[in-house]
């Protein structure tokens, strides 16, 4: 994951859709991620996927730094 880019946000919430499946890896902060059937929250250290044709509401809760990296 260290050779992915890196992607950067404050504290703020906007809606999302994946149209590729995205893994990434937390660096720092808190987000809450809200589907229609479910809230999760991750932080620094954690891996997520978010698979393809997700739509979901970000909630950074403490400004986010993370390696992502896109598949199909």
């Amino acid at each position: 994951m260290k050779q992915n880019p890196i992607w950067e946000c404050e504290p703020s919430e906007f809606p999302w859709q994946y149209d590729m499946t995205e893994t990434c890896y937390l660096l720092e902060g808190k987000v809450k991620v809200i589907t229609d059937e479910e809230e999760v929250e991750f932080c620094t250290g954690d891996m997520v996927t978010f698979p393809k044709g997700l739509a979901c509401t970000w909630q950074v809760q403490e400004k986010v730094r993370k390696h992502y990296t896109f598949s199909d």
